[in-house]
């Protein structure tokens, strides 16, 4: 059975988008297509998405979902670290708005056997894109006990990584997410809170295999290429190492000197590229906590790609795109 993943924070992501009709969009994490199919409803008559995800069958589900946008939504099975290429490849550029919903999707945690879950027993795959050659078993299996320690602590936040590492190590080959699950719970002396001693590990690991870190930082630098100006930046993240990069990112570009406080005079000859739009994260209220509870960690940052003259418009013309 097919699991639809419910898009988070939809309403507060479209209005911080401020979408207009005949715009161009840029869903950089495609999903389910939930985002995108408003994105698109919002933009008509008119509008264009251009939609973005590594994981191949995430694109085929937005593609069911989107199918009767598809003169007006280009979907793309790739990862947002190459938005610029993908950008010229398909000349969609400049664009008013952008948006990153990071994380899992329902389907990629419920629904499969690539190992993201630990409450469903499966390899240890956690790529988002199978033809990527490195998988969480081959981590899991090759890393040094040090290694380990610090992926978990850096990615994962995890207190106990010295003791989950250490016997990881001992335990190993590790080849199953069920497997590795019981490796920690040993570890680290079993649940005793509401998160499952396992939690962390997978996020770091899953991270770690993707990329994730990296290529946030990286793609954000880039949507900020593309944006035309008065042009959005949208971002949802789930956990404090995404959010930070976001937040550092934002308000670094928001400034136009990024010396240290102590420098006399400003030799970076840095200038702002954006305007925050929200100061303050925005999250779900209790509503829609209530009715989708993997949202409740949810935060959304809002930035607009800075010019002095006057805000980009569209030439509110439809392209049809030949594929999708």
């Amino acid at each position: 059975m097919t699991v639809i993943h419910k898009p988070v924070l939809l309403k507060e992501a479209i209005e911080a988008l401020r979408i207009q009709p005949g715009g161009r969009y840029i869903d950089c994490t495609l999903g389910d297509g939930g985002h995108a199919l408003a994105i698109l409803e919002a933009g008509a008559p008119g509008g264009q998405l251009l939609g973005i995800d590594a994981d191949p069958q995430a694109v085929r589900n937005a593609s069911e979902r989107l199918s009767r946008y598809q003169s007006s939504a280009l979907l793309v099975n790739d990862n947002f670290v190459n938005l610029d290429v993908i950008c010229k490849k398909y000349d969609f550029y400049p664009v008013h708005g952008i948006l990153f919903d990071l994380g899992l999707s329902s389907a990629q945690l419920e629904d499969d056997p690539r190992g993201f879950s630990f409450r469903k027993d499966a390899a240890l795959d956690m790529r988002f894109n199978p033809e990527q050659e490195t998988t969480a078993a081959d981590i899991i299996n090759s890393s040094s006990e040090t290694e380990l320690a610090l992926l978990l602590r850096e990615y994962g936040e995890e207190p106990s990584a010295k003791r989950i590492a250490r016997r990881i190590v001992e335990k190993r080959p590790v080849e199953t997410t069920v497997q590795l699950a019981a490796i920690i719970e040993e570890a680290t002396g079993g649940r005793r809170g509401k998160i499952h001693p396992a939690t962390r590990t997978f996020q770091a690991l899953r991270i770690a295999v993707n990329r994730e870190l990296e290529n946030l930082e990286t793609a954000l630098i880039k949507a900020v290429g593309a944006l035309g100006a008065g042009g959005r930046l949208v971002v949802i993240s789930y956990h404090s190492l995404e959010d930070r990069i976001v937040k550092h990112f934002m308000q670094r570009e928001s400034k136009d000197c990024i010396c240290p406080p102590e420098a006399p005079v400003c030799r970076c000859g840095h200038k702002a590229s954006l305007i925050l739009v929200t100061k303050k994260v925005v999250t779900p209220a209790e509503a829609e906590i209530h009715d989708n509870p993997r949202s409740r960690s949810a935060k959304m940052r809002t930035a607009e790609k800075k010019d002095s003259q006057k805000q980009f418009t569209s030439k509110y013309n439809r392209i049809k795109f030949s594929s999708n």
